[in-house]
C-alpha cells in the first residue's frame, strides 16, 4: 500500500528503485538470522520490498496496453510471475535437501540485485504525461528536497465499493482452495503415496504452477474477447464488468470440482493412479484460480485506471489479509476432520464466492 500510494504521486520507477534494494538486503538478513524474532523481522522487510512488484506491475500493464489488449497482457504478466510456484518448490526442495534453505534466500538476494541493475538502466517511467501527482503540483509550492507525506492506508477505502469488495472476496475464496490443496501436501499426497524426499514433494507443485501459467494466459485473452464481444452488442458502450464473464468457468467448475475430487482421490484412491489423479486436480485448480485472479486484476485496472496501482494494492492486500488469517486453520482442520471434509468445505466456499 505504501508503494502504490507513492507510485500514484511519484510514478512507478522510483518505487521499484527503492523497494528492490530493501528486498535484496532483507533476503541476506533472512539467510543470516539466528532467532525466530530475527526471521520475522527480516521476512517483514523482504515482503515489503517485493510486494510493490505485483501492484505497480499491474499498473504498468494498464499504462502501456489498450483496453482491448489489457487482459491478455495481464495474463502474460501473471503467468510469468506464477512461474514461481512451478520452479520454487523444486529448486527450494532440492537446495534444502542437499544444502540449506539459507542458500536459497541468499540466491534470492543475488537475483534481486540483478533485477535492480536491469530496472535502473532499462525500465522507463510509464505514467502518461501530467498524470502523476508530482506533475500536477504548482511550481514552488513544495520544496524539492522534502518528500510529500501521503496516507499509505488510503487504498484500504477502495473495497467500500460493493463491486470491488465482492470481486476481492470471490478471488479470496478461489485462491484459498489453492492453499488448501498445496499447504498440507506433505501430509496429504506425500503421506498417502509415501513421498518423503523434499525435492519430490516440491515436484508435486509443478502441475499447479503450470495450471497457474496456462490459466492466466488463456483466460486473460478470453476476458479481452468478452470485453470486445459485449461492447459490440451494446453498440460501442463499454462496461468494465464484461471482463468478469471470463472468470465463470474457473470459479464455477475448475476450482470447486478439482478441490472436491482431490479430497476424494487422497481418501479413497491409492497407488500411482491416485497420485496421477491428484496431480491432475492440482493442475485444474491452478488453471481455474488464475483464470479468476487475472481477469479480476484487469477489471480493477480498467475500473480505477487513474489509481490502478492503489486499486491493485487494495485488491491484493485485502485478499492476502483474509488468506493469512485462514491458512493457519488448514492443517489443524486436516488433522481433526480429514482431507475430504477440509477440501469439500473449501469447494463450497469457492462456490459461494462465485455466487
Amino acid at each position: 500500500m505504501i508503494g502504490s500510494s507513492y507510485s500514484t504521486f511519484y510514478g512507478g520507477r522510483p518505487i521499484y528503485l527503492l523497494g528492490i534494494p530493501l528486498l535484496v538486503y532483507a533476503s541476506f538478513g533472512v539467510a543470516a538470522y539466528r532467532t525466530v524474532y530475527q526471521l520475522l523481522f527480516w521476512r517483514f522487510f523482504q515482503s515489503m520490498g517485493a510486494s510493490p512488484g505485483l501492484t505497480i506491475g499491474s499498473a504498468v500493464i494498464g499504462d502501456i496496453y489498450k483496453l482491448e489488449e489489457r487482459g491478455a497482457a495481464m495474463g502474460i504478466f501473471f503467468g510469468a510471475t506464477l512461474l514461481e510456484p512451478t520452479l520454487a518448490p523444486i529448486a527450494g526442495g532440492a537446495v534444502a535437501h542437499y544444502s540449506s534453505w539459507r542458500t536459497m534466500q541468499s540466491a534470492v538476494g543475488v537475483c534481486g540485485f540483478g533485477v535492480l541493475i536491469f530496472m535502473y538502466y532499462a525500465f522507463p517511467e510509464t505514467y502518461h504525461p501530467c498524470q502523476r501527482g508530482v506533475d500536477k503540483m504548482e511550481p514552488g509550492t513544495h520544496p524539492k528536497w522534502r518528500p510529500v507525506i501521503l496516507n499509505p492506508l488510503r487504498p484500504l477505502w477502495m473495497p467500500r465499493s460493493p463491486n470491488l469488495l465482492f470481486v476481492s472476496l470471490a478471488a479470496f475464496t478461489g485462491i484459498l482452495s489453492d492453499y488448501v490443496l498445496q499447504i498440507p501436501i506433505a501430509y496429504t499426497i506425500g503421506a498417502k503415496y509415501g513421498i518423503t524426499n523434499e525435492a519430490l514433494i516440491g515436484a508435486c507443485f509443478i502441475p499447479a504452477g503450470l495450471g497457474n501459467v496456462l490459466g492466466s494466459i488463456y483466460l486473460g485473452r478470453l476476458s479481452d474477447k468478452k470485453n470486445i464481444q459485449w461492447r459490440a452488442k451494446r453498440n460501442g458502450t463499454w462496461c468494465a464488468e464484461d471482463r468478469l464473464r471470463a472468470t465463470i468457468p474457473g470459479a464455477l467448475f475448475y476450482i470447486p470440482l478439482s478441490t472436491v475430487l482431490s479430497g476424494i482421490f487422497v481418501t479413497y484412491v491409492a497407488g500411482p493412479v491416485g497420485l496421477t489423479l491428484n496431480l491432475l486436480c492440482l493442475f485444474l485448480n491452478g488453471f481455474g484460480v488464475d483464470g479468476v485472479l487475472g481477469p479480476s486484476a484487469a477489471y480493477f485496472v480498467d475500473s480505477m485506471h487513474s489509481r490502478s496501482a492503489e486499486a491493485m494494492a487494495a485488491y491484493t492486500g485485502f485478499r492476502q489479509v483474509l488468506t493469512a488469517l485462514s491458512v493457519s486453520l488448514i492443517i489443524p482442520m486436516v488433522e481433526k476432520y480429514g482431507v475430504l471434509v477440509t477440501d469439500t468445505s473449501s469447494a463450497l466456499l469457492a462456490w459461494v464466492g462465485w455466487l
